[in-house]
């Protein structure tokens, strides 16, 4: 975060709340990180970064300085940072969410 402007996310790891494919928190993460990168991009246009790395389960999104629709952008940011502390604070053995 620069100046209350969210500048983007990593989320890594695995959440241990089940096997793979029955774990509905990683399951919740990867739908609503896939849908805010989709949004951000393809539907606002502002050629955020993204880094994927699979072996460290890790995925980067990094936006530029400054963009056209900021504003969308943030509020996409915002929701996906609420709804990451809501999932956090219904399975907080399973989820860490960090401000830095």
């Amino acid at each position: 975060m620069e100046e209350g402007r969210i500048t983007g996310f990593s989320v890594s790891g695995h959440s241990g709340y089940a096997e793979a494919g029955q774990d509905i928190v990683c399951a919740a993460i990867s739908a609503v990180v896939a849908m805010a990168e989709a949004t951000i991009n393809d539907v606002c246009g502002a050629k955020a970064k993204v880094r994927v790395k699979q072996e460290d389960a890790r995925i980067t999104l990094t936006l530029p300085t400054s963009c056209d629709e900021e504003e969308s952008v943030q509020a996409v940011l915002a929701g996906l940072l609420l709804y990451l502390c809501s999932l956090r604070d219904e399975y907080p053995d399973h989820i860490e969410v960090l401000e830095v």
